[in-house]
């Protein structure tokens, strides 16, 4: 009955307008910020939880520990093994999620009105008393090695590798956050604890919820779930000193097709100029299909199924990067039509039309992202970790839509490096000079 209801009310999330959503800041009694957007059209709450830092808060030579920490971190907890918390949390038909990237260690809940208080002493125990057990730990190692094994046969991420160690030098950043063969399997389960003090702490928690409860209920359950937490966790990392130059790398894989990741610099997500690089992203390589990159280098010339650019703000670094694959023998043409399009666009900006393009669709899809609870809370909370204001969903559009031709000519020109790209191919290619 309990999970028919649950299924009932995720299939009943409303879809809201962006302009739609009432966004109230919160303080609990205990001083825990949060964003909320009351719905009472049915009775169930998401929430979201981001913790700063991190893998990239991992222990020297413990790479992987904070991410093998967040998969075991759900297995047991209190007096509760591994089974009887799963079966404790299928009986309050609640849902956690966790995990973990470069920047930030997510949380995600799911709970009906009815078993709210239940469900949210169950998450404290996992965040407050995990077990640890060793038996767990041994189960989910084997499957973080399994996928690691797994990655060592995958170009793409060989590639992917590759690129982040160059761009990234001595920051957290240019080793794989899930760690070697060699430094998970070292692990113990007193790095468990440590990778969870080091990183779930009550100094850098964002908290976001949307759903079935009021400002008052919301800040007694944020004061209980997170009161008991460390004071404070790890230190942050300092900035990562940018060590792309333009130029190729190989990294030999015996592979029929090349899988290329490239990039250079890139822009904060706060800086003046980000808009206008968004778009311009949007036109070059992010737009799908009607991209320049898609219709030069598929579309024209054949040379891949798919390639794409994005803009990654990290909270330590930033870059401008893309990727695509090619046949071993088509992959150096590949990699200079690319180099092309980003002279052409440095050079010459955009089209009326591709900009109005452009921003009809950014513009048109952006209330489509608030298609429910859970979605909108994810939202709230990233635009609290990108220090947006509240308000941001009512003004992103007109922010989009306030960007000129004479914009994207000028960032074009100052942000696009294309002497400055670094293309890192993982396979065979063919008569392609490496420079590394």
């Amino acid at each position: 009955m309990i999970r028919a209801l649950f299924a009932a009310c995720a299939a009943l999330l409303l879809a809201f307008p962006a302009n739609a959503v009432d966004i109230q800041e919160v303080t609990s009694p205990g001083g825990i910020k949060a964003w909320l957007v009351e719905d009472h059209s049915i009775p169930f709450t998401a929430l979201e939880l981001r913790f700063r830092g991190g893998a990239s808060l991992d222990a020297p030579g413990k790479r992987g520990a904070i991410n093998l920490m967040t998969a075991i971190i759900e297995e047991g907890a209190g007096d509760l093994d591994a089974q009887g918390f799963a079966e404790a949390r299928e009986a309050l038909a609640a849902s956690y999620r966790f995990s973990v990237g470069d920047d930030t260690l997510s949380v995600s809940a799911r709970m009906l009105t009815e078993n709210r208080d239940a469900a949210v002493d169950l998450l404290k125990l996992a965040l407050t008393e995990p077990r640890f057990d060793v038996d767990a730990v041994e189960r989910v190692r084997g499957q973080v090695l399994s996928g690691l094994q797994s990655d060592e046969q995958d170009p793409g991420t060989l590639a992917g590798r590759a690129f982040n160690a160059l761009a990234f030098g001595a920051h957290p950043y240019a080793t794989p956050a899930d760690g070697t063969l060699e430094s998970v399997a070292a692990l113990t389960r007193e790095d468990m604890l440590d990778a969870k003090a080091r990183t779930i702490a009550r100094d850098r928690v964002v908290v976001a919820a949307v759903g079935d409860i009021t400002a008052e209920d919301l800040g007694a359950m944020l004061d209980h779930l997170l009161g008991d937490l460390p004071e404070t966790g790890a230190p942050l990392p300092d900035r990562a000193e940018m060590g792309l130059t333009g130029g190729v790398t190989v990294v030999d894989f015996d592979t029929p097709q090349s899988v290329v990741v490239f990039g250079h610099e890139g822009l904060k997500r706060d800086d003046p100029d980000f808009f206008p690089a968004y778009i311009l992203n949007q036109i070059l390589g992010g737009g799908g299909f009607s991209s320049r990159l898609m219709q030069e280098v598929r579309e024209a010339r054949g040379l891949t199924y798919g390639v794409y650019s994005y803009i990654v703000p990290r909270d330590h670094a930033e870059t401008w990067q893309g990727s695509f694959a090619s046949s071993n023998d088509r992959v150096a043409e590949a990699i200079e039509v690319v180099r092309a399009e980003w002279v052409k666009a440095a050079e010459g900006g955009v089209t009326e039309a591709e900009l109005e393009a452009a921003k009809t669709y950014l513009t048109g899809s952006y209330p489509l992202r608030f298609d429910g609870n859970g979605q909108i809370a994810d939202i709230l909370v990233g635009m609290q970790l990108d220090d947006l204001p509240a308000d941001y969903v009512n003004t992103r559009n007109a922010e989009v839509e306030a960007v000129t031709l004479e914009d994207i000519a000028r960032v074009a020109a100052e942000r696009l490096h294309p002497d400055g790209l670094r293309f890192v191919v993982a396979g065979r290619p063919v008569a392609l000079e490496a420079s590394n």
